[in-house]
């Protein structure tokens, strides 16, 4: 019995984890974007229902999305 995949079978799985790797690359956002969005994103909330928060208000915000993305983290 063979165990080892065939040379075609391992080139295939190899290029479509690249093209996997490349895709997501592509969606991740620099630092600067994310902020850009998050602006644009507040910006949209305000005109819309008046959504303002205080700096204080969204630093209690993304403290508790830090904490729970760190309790999903740790499961």
């Amino acid at each position: 019995m063979n165990l080892l995949a065939p040379a075609w079978v391992t080139a295939g799985l190899w290029a479509s984890r690249r093209a996997s790797g490349a895709g997501l690359a592509q969606t991740l956002l620099t630092p600067a974007e994310r902020a850009e969005r998050a602006g644009k994103a507040r910006a949209t909330l305000n005109e819309w229902n008046g959504y303002a928060p205080t700096p204080a208000e969204q630093d209690d915000l993304d403290h508790e999305l830090d904490r729970r993305l760190a309790q999903v983290a740790g499961r």
